[in-house]
């Protein structure tokens, strides 16, 4: 299951889905109904919700995490760490009962895509964090994710990785260079292609191939998407539309480019050096899944703290290491470059982990679609993708 996973079919996802894509007013929360009073100083704990395999684990004793056996060593904090969450929308329609009937949920902090995240802001059911108890953040965290336009100065959220949804390719199979989006419509990829399902994952880098500014993107600009990739469709040139399985698709050879995860294809590129991954030359998506906190958590000054602990470079270059994606602090580098190990440090070199200047240039958060436009596009992408 893709953590950036696939926007549910209107009517077949959770309950939460309608709420969260009309903005029912009567959903959202006050500012001054968020918190409640904080029991961080004599609870030391937190609940800590994550997706799968998102953070690193001890090569001998898979159920040991590191960077959270350190946080406890260094603050006396305790951690109940859950892989709970397996898709954004499933886990939306499961906490969002309680956050609409102001009452508490149970976590301290939760790891949600960016365009999930953007939903939790505009309904008001996370609080604010404060920063003032988290300089590590407030130093290290990467410039180009600081202020998203969902939420500006990064408020209420904190990326907890970083990645590019962009393409990869066989270049040995099919014997040429991709270098722009426009290459994956050429005659010799017919029936060899496939793009992301989801709505979110994939709309943005299709329209940057059309040469839109993501950051401002208007509804034409998406209606022209959906009029050409419905075309591209029609004529079986896009051989289906995809979750992460596109993953075993570019493996065995029956797709020989495709819309992908730059996370993924590091891990491709382990077992088959012939895959690449290209940002194109217009442009590819640049995202974010971040830490929140929900409203009434009773441990939110812990929560904040472990969020400032993840930011410390040392920290956050152990957790690239294990991960692979796109690291939100660019001062880890330094710390694997240093690393004794050579496979480690040659990590710090890794453009998919550590973006160099000319990629970073090539790189923009496109904005998010509003509760307003939701239904409707999501109805048009679906009927496309066969939802």
């Amino acid at each position: 299951m893709s953590r950036r996973s696939l926007l549910r079919a209107l009517g077949g996802g959770a309950a939460g889905f309608a709420l969260a894509g009309c903005g029912v007013p009567a959903a959202y929360v006050q500012p001054g109904d968020r918190a409640r009073r904080d029991v961080s100083a004599h609870e030391r704990t937190l609940d800590f919700a994550n997706w799968p395999l998102y953070i690193d684990t001890d090569d001998e004793n898979t159920s040991r995490r590191p960077t959270l056996d350190a946080f406890t060593e260094r603050t006396g904090i305790s951690v109940r760490y859950t892989e709970e969450i397996n898709d954004n929308d499933e886990f939306f329609g499961k906490i969002s009962p309680a956050l609409m009937n102001h009452q508490e949920t149970g976590r301290d902090l939760i790891v949600v895509s960016d365009w999930m995240a953007a939903r939790f802001v505009r309904l008001g059911w996370v609080q604010e964090m404060d920063r003032a108890k988290q300089p590590n953040v407030a130093r290290y965290l990467d410039p180009q994710l600081r202020s998203p336009a969902f939420d500006e100065g990064r408020l209420h959220s904190v990326p907890w990785q970083s990645g590019i949804t962009g393409i990869a390719y066989n270049r040995r199979k099919l014997g040429r260079e991709i270098r722009q989006t426009g290459d994956l419509w050429a005659d010799d990829l017919r029936g060899k292609v496939t793009l992301l399902s989801g709505l979110d994952e994939s709309f943005a880098l299709l329209m940057q191939g059309n040469g839109v500014d993501v950051t401002r993107w208007t509804a034409d600009d998406f209606h022209e998407v959906c009029e050409q990739v419905e075309e591209l469709a029609r004529r079986k040139h896009i051989r289906r539309f995809t979750g992460n399985d596109y993953i075993k698709d570019l493996s065995t050879g029956d797709v020989l480019a495709c819309q992908a995860y730059s996370g993924d294809v590091i891990q491709l590129q382990a077992d088959n050096p012939d895959i690449e991954f290209v940002v194109p030359e217009e442009g590819a998506e640049l995202w974010a899944e971040s830490l929140m906190v929900p409203n009434l958590a009773r441990h939110k000054r812990n929560a904040e703290a472990l969020v400032d602990h993840y930011y410390e470079p040392a920290v956050a270059a152990e957790l690239a290491a294990w991960v692979n994606y796109v690291c939100p602090v660019p001062a880890a580098r330094d710390v694997l470059a240093s690393a004794k190990d050579e496979e480690t440090a040659a990590l710090a070199e890794d453009p998919l982990i550590f973006p160099d200047d000319a990629m970073r240039k090539r790189l923009a958060i496109a904005r998010d679609i509003t509760a307003e436009e939701r239904a409707s596009f999501a109805k048009r992408w679906n009927s496309i993708a066969g939802l």
